[in-house]
């Protein structure tokens, strides 16, 4: 009579780590993101105070320029139509450049704005042979479009995700590409721009951002007399 042999079951994950510590892990982490994403917010805050303070120093139609371009998209977006499909392509195109790089494939298309990266790219070149001030507003005006373009739906990604314990992956990971991306613009425009530093910004959002950091320590931990 042939014996039947009954397969030992299959451990699940390869040995790996069991669920529930898995589960504890991953909250944990959650937690840790969390907290970072708060001590993130103080830069956010600091940071767009920063860039607007250098924006100031720049023409008054520069300025209306690059509002009017954030303006547009927003007005786009919210009753026109939801440009999702152009926001997946320049995905593609980030996912594409990174491909041999495995760690920046899964976040590159989150914290670089492609399309503004292509303008900023086509904006020197076409400086070498126009540099009349209505070109340069025009270039502007779209600096505003896409970078609006990428945070919006940036967040919106961020947001969708399920399982975001504590909302800790929307508040690090969007405070981490807003700062990003509004540093990356203050740059451009120190290099378009001579009235506008980068050095400033850079000095005016971290003394800013040290400021609130004092302030809530001190409130919090150094008693009142």
């Amino acid at each position: 009579m042939a014996i039947d042999k009954k397969e030992p079951p299959l451990v699940k994950g390869g040995g790996g780590v069991p669920p529930k510590m898995a589960a504890f892990y991953s909250r944990l982490f959650g937690i840790l993101k969390f907290i970072l994403g708060i001590l993130l917010l103080p830069f956010v805050y600091s940071f767009t105070v920063s860039f607007i303070i250098e924006c100031a120093k720049l023409t008054k139609t520069v300025n209306t320029y690059f509002c009017s371009g954030i303006i547009s998209f927003l007005l786009v977006y919210l009753f026109v139509y939801e440009p999702l499909n152009l926001y997946n392509k320049g995905q593609k195109i980030l996912e594409a450049v990174f491909r041999f790089f495995t760690p920046l494939v899964k976040v590159a298309p989150y914290l670089l704005p492609i399309y503004s990266i292509i303008l900023f790219a086509g904006y020197f070149l076409y400086a070498l042979f126009d540099k009349s001030p209505a070109a340069v507003n025009w270039f502007v005006f779209f600096f505003g479009f896409t970078v609006a373009l990428h945070l919006v739906f940036s967040a919106k990604s961020l947001r969708a995700r399920q399982n975001d314990f504590l909302k800790a992956n929307y508040i690090f990971g969007f405070s981490f590409i807003y700062i990003l991306n509004i540093a990356l613009l203050a740059a451009v425009f120190s290099l378009m721009f001579s009235p506008y530093s980068f050095v400033d910004f850079c000095n005016h959002g971290f003394q800013a951002a040290k400021g609130i950091f004092f302030a809530v320590f001190r409130q919090l931990f150094v008693p009142k007399s």
